[in-house]
């Protein structure tokens, strides 16, 4: 094992290291906005919306994320007749949408945990579905989901990995051309899982933090 190599190349890990951290505050934030629309697009009382929105997740969940990555970025130039959507922005996309129905099935298996009495209590008090739904199924929904939606949060940081294959210069992109120019396979990779591990621990030291929180104001 020969790590000498970081002594030249931390600075070209430290910036694949911003790009990945940017991409998933980016990911993260359009996918869950993303996800609570299509919750309501699935709970719609209008089928073919209510079709639409469970076909969408069905093909998310049904095909691989690299093909998604490649439709974006291949194929909106093509409907756009030629539109140069920048890497990066194509890499947002792509993950926003994958993470969007991922982040939906757990937001509505925690609606459906919210027991049916908060809803027809809210009606009888003269709230609206919207308001009901905002107000009083969501903050309790995510109460009950907060661990398995921080699983999704990490696991975007996970998956960022997968546009290097589009030229985004993220970790795993900065490992190929590290591993390029030292001619090193193995410890350029073994950094790079490193760094995703450190990544990991601390994200999950911060939700272990909020779910302590939010049990502590329970109690209360």
């Amino acid at each position: 094992m020969n790590f000498s190599f970081l002594e030249k190349y931390w600075p070209v890990y430290l910036t694949g290291l911003k790009t990945t951290l940017l991409l998933s505050v980016i990911v993260v934030f359009l996918g869950t906005i993303l996800g609570i629309l299509l919750v309501i697009i699935r709970r719609s009382r209008i089928k073919p919306i209510k079709w639409l929105g469970n076909g969408y997740v069905g093909f998310i969940r049904g095909t691989p994320l690299l093909a998604q990555i490649y439709l974006v970025y291949i194929g909106i130039p093509i409907i756009l007749y030629g539109f140069d959507i920048p890497d990066m922005t194509a890499a947002a996309l792509a993950l926003s949408l994958n993470a969007s129905a991922y982040i939906s099935e757990t937001i509505r298996s925690g609606i459906e945990a919210v027991n049916i009495g908060q809803t027809e209590a809210a009606r009888s008090l003269g709230m609206s579905a919207g308001m009901t739904l905002k107000d009083i199924i969501l903050p309790q929904a995510f109460k009950n989901i907060l661990p398995a939606l921080g699983n999704q949060f990490i696991g975007i940081t996970r998956d960022t990995s997968m546009v290097s294959v589009i030229g985004v210069a993220e970790i795993m992109y900065k490992t190929t051309i590290v591993r390029g120019n030292t001619a090193l396979g193995l410890e350029p990779v073994i950094i790079a899982s490193l760094m995703y591990l450190a990544i990991t621990l601390i994200l999950t030291r911060i939700l272990g933090y909020f779910e302590r929180r939010l049990k502590q104001s329970d109690r209360r």
